[in-house]
């Protein structure tokens, strides 16, 4: 995947999140103790009695409709109400999870799964090659430098000594065009701001630059300075939840103070577009994209040597382009203009005019297309996995990249001058897998191979087509262990996304073990709204059609149910952010399918989403509760407004995080204050809320650890699975 793209998708990522009790304020007069009453023989709770939430008389007109939001106080997190709430449903799901007497031990055997060194593939900078390493249970990866292949590696930077609990996250952003500078992105507590400062690459020097208030950025180097995106510094409190508008470039020069880093664009009249900039190999052309959100850019650029204005390649927010090179003084871009499946076509920069094909559109998905050693590197999705082409620049002398499997694999890319190159290859049964590639040659060798105590020979995958409710054919993976029964007594965790063009692709989880090795089966169907299939793929799953993702999903647990492999009180669903509103949306229509519902920092409250942070940026692909029309949508299945008072809904718990500033926590403490008034039966519906944690990027090991025990546990007490621990 190349930066453009990246940077993209990090707009609408989709993690999850997890939890970390620290602060306990006093109850206000609005929330009341909690009190269990707990089966002595058992240790366990018998009956929850939730925290008591408040309700305001707020009502809005949308356009003659006349909707309550009785929890609109939960949306501002810094009030104080609110974190005593925070506490008390914390105090309430910490109690319920703690009672569960096989959660210890899940955890101890996670922590022992996990415990194994975890490396990335190398990347080079000049005669240095950079990668990461964690140790085994260490909370962040450290970031190791070594000359040559055959050196001995050095510590580059620990963020673990950043901070005591292990949540401050960096990465090595880009190198400087002489190789002699590294720029680096921290992130602290999981929110989306960034800063960005430098360090000499041969030294680990950290140098004097220091630059705030940056998000979804980059850093694009030229000369001796770098170009990077910011906002402006937002109103003190207002950092985690307000709307962020004027996203602006600005060039900072090594050594400078930013108040001195010059403004090279922004747009007063549009405040809610998204800016961001790469600077070709040869240092000529500053490229700038432009999105009003997650559907369509623009594309301009500048040449560097000459000075002047911004030229456009692509003007108007319809289609998907970016300037994967440039060679010979011609653009080569990937675009799906005119092509659903993704085309890479050549623009001259001299003499523009029609663009001119050099890998037309194919049956399969053109997912990306990467650069490194003069050559291109041509990445597909076939039924949603990988499989990768070189060539010439000019399209020709094609052939494939030979993978050790049906997987996912990425990562193949460098300079113009590398003469190796590296990538990595993963599927739901093999860890990531590291592979040597020489440009020369066009032969791969494996480099680094992940030991993990896990016979993949005890397992098998599988990929099946299942018919939607109106027809539609989707795919599905499935895992589970050879010779599992087909008696619909298995515990079943079913996980989807269904949005934004993104691909859902086989991976290995170490967590997913734990579902696997007690008898358990892993589903993961590639929604319509997502990018397996191409555009049309896409759009078949959004703003009005948006129901056929659910649709999709739906038809997945029925399939699972009707070919055996589970049933209704045996199958949980999951999904993060997009996904999280996939739980909340099916939960509230088919409440009877499902016996647990996992929904992780969703967005829940269709009819407000956008007016928080970054949420505006996904109106293109939801629409907006503004427009009439759209609002008609929105309310037909925003999770928030379709919990029905007197509904026994299924065994819940809503994950989400006090410093997530994508999608902001209010979507789910509203959901979870209104699914607690409304739910009616012995399920537990819970939320659980990590302090000192975001949207999911950079998440401790420690809290991983102790999410994913809380997850499982809750899942198997509420299928009634025993372990095998």
């Amino acid at each position: 995947m190349n930066f453009k793209t990246l940077l993209y998708v990090s707009i609408i990522g989709c993690l999850i999140a997890s939890c970390n009790e620290k602060v306990k304020p006093v109850l206000s007069d609005t929330t009341k103790e909690t009190t269990k009453e707990m089966d002595k023989t058992t240790n366990t709770i018998t009956k929850l009695v939730y925290p008591e939430t408040k309700t305001v008389d707020q009502v809005d007109d949308y356009h003659g409709t006349q909707i309550k939001d009785p929890y609109r106080w939960l949306e501002d997190d810094n009030a104080e109400d609110t974190k005593a709430w925070v506490t008390a449903q914390n105090k309430v799901t910490q109690g319920y999870l703690k009672s569960i007497p096989m959660r210890e031990k899940i955890e101890a055997r996670y922590t022992d799964l996990f415990n194994f060194p975890k490396l990335s593939t190398p990347y080079s900078c000049g005669e240095y090659y950079f990668f990461s390493k964690n140790d085994g249970l260490q909370n962040q990866s450290v970031v190791y430098r070594q000359k040559g292949l055959e050196g001995e590696p050095v510590v580059f930077m620990d963020p673990n000594k950043m901070s005591a609990d292990g949540t401050t996250a960096v990465n090595i952003a880009s190198f400087s065009k002489d190789k002699k500078y590294a720029a680096i992105s921290k992130n602290e507590a999981g929110s989306d701001w960034q800063s960005l400062y430098v360090m000499e690459v041969a030294t680990g020097k950290k140098l004097t630059d220091n630059l705030e208030w940056v998000k979804f950025s980059g850093a694009s180097w030229h000369e001796d300075g770098f170009f990077y995106s910011r906002y402006p510094e937002p109103k003190e409190g207002d950092e985690l939840s307000a709307t962020n508008s004027y996203h602006q470039i600005y060039y900072h020069k090594l050594g400078d103070d930013q108040s001195k880093d010059k403004l090279i664009y922004e747009n007063r009249e549009n405040p809610k577009l998204y800016h961001w900039t790469s600077v070709t190999e040869n240092g000529k052309y500053l490229i700038l994209n432009v999105s009003e959100g997650t559907e369509g850019n623009e594309v301009y650029y500048k040449n560097l040597k000459n000075g002047g204005d911004f030229i456009p390649v692509i003007k108007g927010f319809t289609y998907k382009t970016y300037v994967v090179h440039e060679n010979n003084e011609s653009f080569l871009i990937m675009t799906n203009k005119d092509a659903p499946n993704y085309r890479l076509v050549s623009s001259s920069i001299a003499y523009p005019g029609p663009w001119q094909d050099v890998i037309p559109e194919k049956e399969n998905l053109l997912q990306s297309v990467s650069t490194g050693g003069g050559k291109m590197f041509a990445t597909y999705l076939q039924n949603a996995t990988n499989k990768i082409y070189r060539m010439d620049y000019d399209g020709k002398n094609m052939s494939e990249v030979e993978l050790p499997g049906v997987g996912s694999a990425g990562g193949l890319g460098g300079y113009e001058d590398d003469k190796t190159l590296f990538y990595s290859f993963t599927s739901f049964l093999l860890p990531g897998i590291s592979f040597k590639y020489d440009v020369a040659t066009g032969k791969s060798t494996e480099f680094r191979k992940t030991a993990l105590k896990f016979d993949p020979n005890d397992y098998e995958e599988k990929q099946v087509f299942y018919p939607s409710k109106d027809g539609t054919k989707v795919s599905m993976f499935i895992v589970h262990k050879k010779g599992l029964k087909l008696d619909g007594n298995n515990p079943t965790y079913l996980y989807g996304y269904g949005g934004f063009n993104v691909s859902l692709s086989p991976s290995f989880s170490t967590s997913r073990i734990i579902l696997l090795e007690n008898g358990g089966v892993f589903a993961m169907p590639n929604l319509r709204g997502g990018g397996e299939y191409g555009e049309d793929w896409h759009k078949a799953g959004m703003l009005d059609k948006k129901q056929n993702v659910f649709d999709d999903f739906i038809y997945a647990a029925k399939y699972l149910i009707a070919e055996g492999y589970t049933k209704s009180e045996k199958l949980a669903i999951a999904g993060g952010s997009n996904g999280g509103l996939l739980v909340g949306a099916c939960m509230t229509q088919e409440p009877d399918l499902f016996a647990v519902a996992f929904p992780a920092v969703g967005v829940l409250d269709m009819l407000r989403y956008h007016k928080f942070t970054v949420g505006f940026g996904w109106v293109p692909e939801y629409g907006s509760s503004d427009d009439p029309e759209q609002f008609k949508t929105l309310i037909e299945y925003s999770p928030l407004h379709n919990l029905k008072d007197g509904t026994a809904y299924p065994a819940t718990m809503i994950t989400t995080a006090d410093h997530d500033d994508r999608v902001v926590p209010a979507h789910s403490f509203k959901y979870a204050a209104q699914l607690q008034k409304s739910h009616v039966g012995p399920n537990p519906v819970l939320i659980r809320i990590a302090v000192d944690a975001g949207h999911g990027a950079g998440k401790p090991v420690s809290k991983i650890i102790e999410e994913q025990a809380d997850q499982w546990a809750f899942m198997f007490k509420n299928t009634g699975t025993e372990v095998i621990y």
